[in-house]
């Protein structure tokens, strides 16, 4: 029987507590019903202090198992499809703060079928919670390295066309003024883990106008594969071309600015678009700017 609290939906209003979903999922709930963000839930983390770390057996309890089935086949029913891939990407109580983002220290797993391998995905997402990388950056951030508390996210993944990282404030010079937006080909991985030049597109916050437009020969770009992703070339024809135009530029410009309006802090959003539709992936504060 599924405990309460075990399990909440981006948009409802116990996915907004990050002492739940910890705060990449917090984040994305509270715009879930105003912004088109991708259908998910939280595995929250009543359930990783339950659980995590407490068995000696491998793998997910079989009740967490049963739990996270019954979310996954509801899931399934809101995407309309039987196995829909999903990401499944940690949440920790203290990530996407103001003053500590842990960008790339929780593990992420995209593009994962069926419950088999969501279960592991789940239980790899525990395990990052106590791995030497995270430990090393909560030293340095001056956090406690112990009660970590975790949540993770199961959302249905978008087959981006185009991903982007835009700020609503000039992370490099610290100008409030400027809006940056980072593009590239495919699935933001390449952004992220910096396997490829994006595109730099730098608006005027005033009246959206481009103030810079430096378009990168993107080498590299990260798609779809059986049970996971891949990083492949780019197409010849793609690779020196500007990744998106001035509507789609100004559109994620007013996202940005949207954000920053909403939360009250300079904001660092990841997004994509899918045909003409422009999907919010992530949404936390620039910790570099006072």
């Amino acid at each position: 029987m599924e405990i309460d609290m075990d399990v909440v939906w981006l948009g409802q209003p116990d996915c907004h507590n990050s002492a739940l979903s910890g705060g990449k999922a917090a984040n994305l709930s509270r715009f879930a019903a105003s912004y088109p963000v991708p259908p998910g839930f939280c595995l929250t983390t009543a359930v990783f202090d339950r659980w995590a770390f407490k068995q000696n057996e491998a793998g997910l309890p079989p009740l967490v198992q049963r739990i996270l089935a019954g979310a996954c086949n509801t899931l399934a029913e809101q995407c309309g499809t039987a196995a829909p891939g999903v990401a499944v990407r940690s949440s920790a109580v203290d990530e996407d703060g103001q003053t500590a983002s842990f960008a790339g220290q929780y593990d992420t797993f995209l593009n994962i079928v069926g419950d088999e391998a969501i279960s592991d995905a789940v239980a790899r997402c525990w395990a990052s919670a106590r791995s030497p990388r995270v430990e090393a950056y909560r030293c340095q951030q001056g956090l406690p390295t112990h009660d970590v508390r975790l949540a993770v996210l199961v959302q249905q993944l978008i087959a981006a066309d185009i991903s982007a990282v835009a700020f609503s404030a000039n992370p490099v010079t610290g100008n409030t003024e400027e809006i940056v937006i980072n593009a590239s080909w495919g699935l933001g991985e390449s952004i992220v883990s910096g396997t490829v030049t994006p595109d730099t597109y730098i608006v005027r916050k005033s009246d959206l106008s481009m103030i810079k437009r430096q378009i990168a020969h993107k080498r590299r770009m990260t798609v779809l594969a059986p049970n996971g992703t891949r990083e492949v070339a780019v197409p010849g024809v793609l690779s020196d071309q500007p990744v998106i135009n001035n509507t789609q530029t100004i559109e994620i410009a007013r996202l940005v600015l949207a954000l920053e309006s909403e939360t009250g802090w300079p904001a660092d959003i990841e997004c994509a678009f899918k045909g003409e539709t422009l999907y919010l992936l992530q949404c936390r504060p620039i910790t570099t700017i006072a």
